[in-house]
């Protein structure tokens, strides 16, 4: 299944549109990860946890709007959108949104 941001997808021809597709991800972060992100951000450099986490939560995301664009007869998703959001009382959770236009091309 081909996933793009653009609207369309060059040397094809789109013919039809199948609705907009979703895939959420919410995922908590521990103590270890805040501890461990907490000295990276002390000491300087990137913070390999977080990293890991936000790769993790954006594929699972973008694997769930496909298979729910797939779910709709579509073999590929344009226009596609992600978002990061941090929920809860004490930001300990993070979600990923991804979004686009589920679509049948030739």
């Amino acid at each position: 299944m081909i996933i793009t941001t653009t609207p369309s997808i060059e040397g094809k021809t789109i013919t039809e549109y199948r609705g907009i597709v979703f895939g959420e991800v919410v995922a908590g972060v521990n103590f270890v990860k805040d501890f461990a992100a907490g000295l990276s951000n002390f000491f300087g450099g990137r913070s390999g946890s977080y990293e890991d986490e936000l790769i993790h939560a954006r594929e699972n995301a973008l694997r769930e709007m496909e298979d729910r664009a797939r779910q709709l007869g579509a073999n590929a998703v344009v226009g596609v959108d992600v978002d990061y959001e941090v929920l809860g009382a004490s930001n300990g959770m993070l979600m990923v949104t991804a979004c686009g236009t589920a679509v049948v091309y030739m």
